[in-house]
């Protein structure tokens, strides 16, 4: 099982990026997705999940300017990142594992991450 994020780069203020995470290796169907970031000096912390069904859960940090998705045909998972902050910065990882619980605590697969720095 390989994920491969993309997408991550160097943004003013204000702009958007949408992060993509290809899968490969397994039938993913019925799993639940999140992004992750790390921002430096910080631990890991989820930001957005999906469960398979749709249903989506997010951080209030996060909530009303990034939108995940598992509806592009080309990747497994996607973040929209609107509206982006400084405090946004920090490397951005997808993960997946059976239920939104698992992959908020637990991930069963991690992606390498995509780097995404947002300046004032």
């Amino acid at each position: 099982v390989q994920l491969q994020a993309s997408g991550g780069g160097s943004v003013q203020a204000g702009a958007s990026l949408r992060l993509s995470c290809a899968a490969s290796g397994d039938a993913f169907d019925r799993y639940a997705w999140a992004w992750f970031r790390q921002a430096p000096g910080k631990e890991r912390e989820w930001v957005a999940a999906i469960a398979w069904h749709g249903l989506t859960q997010y951080q209030p940090a996060v909530k009303g300017r990034f939108t995940i998705s598992t509806e592009n045909a080309e990747s497994a998972v996607d973040l929209q990142m609107d509206r982006l902050k400084p405090e946004d910065t920090a490397v951005y990882y997808c993960a997946t594992a059976l239920t939104v619980a698992q992959v908020t605590t637990r991930p069963e697969y991690w992606g390498q991450g995509t780097l995404v720095t947002v300046s004032s």
